[in-house]
């Protein structure tokens, strides 16, 4: 009961950097929900163009041009190459499209004559020379069957007409998802921190010499004292857990009432596990106060920018995901993504994310005997 409320005394000393680690974990991942919020908000663009016609707007050339009108947003220049190579330049316009002389004419004796074109190199320009292929390949399928000008057109006009009714038959909400993922992955950070300085601190005070010599003529045994520590350490990095665990439910909302969240609280559970694990070592290691914000900043952010906690794991270099491959953040972290894609849960779905907690347990499991060897030699 002694060293409970030695503790307790040590830790609300630490009240305030565990709110900051708090408040930090909520904001960042609040302002990431509400941008994915925003992303998943999809609205059809269409590209602007430029249309240069050289030809008699007749025919195959005004059925192109016409479908080309339709599909995006006409935008008028002056017809000079300063004009339009300013309009490139500065986005004014996506895609310039300049339709030779006596295209139409040519183009039903099967003659097809190049349409120049200057783009922006962007997704809109793709997206307007897609629509151009898409009228040349489909006329010129029609031509081969030998219809008339007239029919050709209503061939081609018709067919271009028709479109595809996507239908969406998954019942995952990958928004939703997405959003547990990222609060999760924003929580390696602030457990990471806020464990590693409590327990450090806690650790290091018990180390002071006159506590030592406290402790030694005391009727206290040293393995209960230990346990005892122990103990205390477990129960407030369990507690840390769980009022992050509860702060999910609050931001996060329904997903964690489902399976999904289960397995993103026990992915959580068994990672903090590993984190208590990680705040043993390094509190039996380090004897200098002082050191333990630039540890919290070597490991707690170390890991969150190289593991993908702070930037999404698809956009980080192959090299450095390489190197995250020595850190247990990285398969809590690909265990968060992993869960946000789960179409379906059984046994074969969840094989890779058992894997990873498995790794993550044999972590903590050499932390704990590193630490065991560490703090033998310190006795002798």
């Amino acid at each position: 009961m002694i060293v409970f409320k030695t503790f307790l005394r040590i830790v609300k000393k630490c009240i305030f950097p565990i709110i900051l680690y708090t408040v930090i974990l909520v904001l960042f991942s609040s302002i990431n929900i509400s941008t994915e919020d925003n992303n998943m908000n999809f609205t059809a663009s269409k590209p602007d163009i430029y249309i240069i016609n050289n030809d008699k707007y007749e025919g195959i050339t005004k059925s192109l041009i016409d479908y080309m009108s339709v599909n995006s947003n006409i935008i008028e220049l002056k017809d000079t190459k300063e004009a339009k190579d300013d309009a490139i330049f500065y986005r004014d316009v996506n895609f310039i499209m300049e339709i030779p002389a006596n295209f139409n004419e040519e183009y039903l004796k099967g003659q097809e004559l190049e349409i120049k074109i200057e783009t922006t190199g962007d997704y809109p320009s793709v997206q307007a020379k897609n629509l151009l292929n898409r009228y040349l390949s489909t006329a010129r399928i029609y031509q081969h069957l030998n219809l008339n000008e007239e029919d050709l057109i209503k061939k081609v006009n018709a067919t271009l007409e028709n479109k595809v009714n996507i239908e969406i038959t998954s019942g995952l909400d990958t928004n939703a998802l997405t959003k547990t993922a990222t609060y999760y992955n924003f929580l390696n950070y602030a457990f990471l921190a806020g464990s590693i300085y409590v327990i450090c601190l806690v650790l290091s005070s018990f180390k002071n010499e006159n506590i030592k010599k406290r402790t030694l003529i005391s009727s206290m045994k040293v393995n209960r004292f230990n346990r005892n520590l122990l103990l205390s350490n477990s129960l407030f990095a369990f507690i840390l857990w769980l009022i992050y665990v509860i702060l999910s439910f609050i931001l996060v909302g329904e997903t964690m009432f489902s399976m999904h969240g289960l397995i993103y609280i026990i992915n959580s559970f068994i990672f903090a596990i590993c984190t208590l694990c990680i705040a043993f070592l390094l509190g039996n290691t380090i004897k200098n106060k002082d050191a333990i914000n630039g540890i919290i900043n070597v490991i707690a952010l170390g890991s969150s920018f190289l593991c993908g906690a702070f930037v999404p794991m698809e956009y980080l270099p192959k090299s450095v995901l390489n190197m995250a491959h020595i850190l247990p953040s990285y398969y809590y972290i690909k265990n968060n993504n992993l869960i946000s894609t789960l179409e379906t849960i059984n046994l074969i779905s969840l094989k890779p994310i058992i894997l990873n907690m498995l790794i993550l347990l044999i972590f903590a499991i050499i932390f704990i005997v590193i630490t065991n060897i560490i703090t033998r030699r310190t006795r002798n």
